[in-house]
């Protein structure tokens, strides 16, 4: 039983663990895009065709740009002819004629640093969800949908790398940047998922909210999801602006983006009034858990809204952008662990419920 227990035990650590380096990875990834170093490697998985990438422009040959655009063409060649078969001819004619893939971007050794240790954060993730797979084992037994979930979200770690490598031979193109997001959220989602399902004993033992409250969870969580994406189109916008500007005049930048950033900073509003009145239901429930996840959820939703106002109003200052990515994907795993924990205690009360009325 001992034993049992700390395989138990061993799961959830290394399943959190991998979470909080999920959402790590999250924060590095703004941060290269706040500094521009997402192209700081033209290549993948190698930087600059090694494992460990130059540290002086002298390492490389004097045609460099002419060979890394040759390669990111003759990739995307691929690509496109492989979704050309498969039906999606306008996604394929938009990766090969998309004018990105032919700017040339010149060695910058801090920016290719930048770049390459987000990719060693990547690896180091890969490593830690491959290890709750293989912790998840026994589960196999007590409940197996714990180890699928893990295992799912091991093969999309791989779909994730290579959508990566997509997005670099792409040269950032905007749609990709967006999936690869996307994509992000659903794998930390299926981790809490599986972790919280592996003891949600714990949690079934709880008071819960009521199912209006349940609906409104999705609703916050959904329309979070939703935020995160468009807040992702709003900053490919900002990238192109700023590419067109030579990245001078900052404060001109926010007058030129178009409608999706006009959406995204109104629906904030109602986004803001939906956290208020959720957050009221569950202070109701007077569950410490939930209580704990809403204080939580709070404050990430009040970091958002003032970090959105400083950037539209100082400029888009760079330091801001990957704190504003960064909470929102936080705040979408808070709503989703609400939603999870109201779930399983919900769950524990209709059992008892039914014991007592046999």
């Amino acid at each position: 039983m001992a034993s049992k227990s700390f395989q138990y035990k061993r799961f959830r650590n290394i399943g959190l663990l991998t979470v909080l380096a999920v959402y790590f990875l999250i924060l590095v990834g703004g941060i290269v895009r706040s500094t521009g170093s997402g192209m700081g490697c033209p290549d993948w998985p190698k930087c600059f065709g090694s494992w460990v990438p130059p540290t002086d422009v002298s390492q490389l040959p004097e045609d460099y740009l002419t060979v890394y655009k040759q390669k990111r063409i003759e990739k995307n060649e691929k690509l496109a002819a492989y979704l050309d078969k498969l039906g999606f001819e306008e996604l394929a004619s938009t990766i090969f004629s998309h004018p990105s893939q032919y700017i040339e971007t010149e060695f910058n050794v801090t920016k290719t640093w930048i770049e390459y240790l987000n990719r060693l954060v990547g690896v180091l993730i890969g490593i830690f969800i491959f290890l709750t797979v293989v912790f998840a084992v026994p589960y196999l037994k007590r409940d197996p949908l714990v180890f699928y979930l893990a295992l799912a979200s091991f093969v999309l770690v791989g779909v994730q790398g290579w959508l990566g490598s997509i997005v670099v031979s792409t040269n950032l193109l905007p749609v990709t940047i967006t999936v690869h997001m996307a994509l992000a959220l659903v794998i930390v989602a299926m981790l809490q998922y599986a972790v919280a399902r592996a003891h949600k004993e714990d949690l079934e033992g709880q008071r819960a909210a009521s199912p209006q409250v349940n609906v409104w969870l999705w609703v916050l969580a959904l329309i979070t999801f939703g935020q995160i994406l468009l807040g992702t189109q709003v900053r490919e916008e900002v990238d192109l602006i700023a590419y067109m500007m030579g990245g001078e005049n900052r404060a001109l930048w926010v007058d030129k983006l178009g409608t999706n950033f006009y959406i995204h900073r109104s629906f904030s509003i109602l986004v803001l009034a939906l956290h208020g009145y959720v957050a009221y239901k569950i202070y109701q429930v007077k569950n410490t858990t939930l209580t704990k996840l809403t204080h939580l959820m709070l404050v990430l939703v009040l970091v958002e809204v003032i970090a959105g106002v400083i950037m539209v109003y100082f400029a888009i200052p760079p330091v801001l952008q990957p704190i504003h990515l960064t909470c929102a994907s936080l705040l979408f795993g808070v709503q989703f662990q609400l939603l999870i924990v109201n779930y399983y205690a919900s769950r524990g009360a209709t059992q008892k419920s039914v014991v007592v009325h046999r």
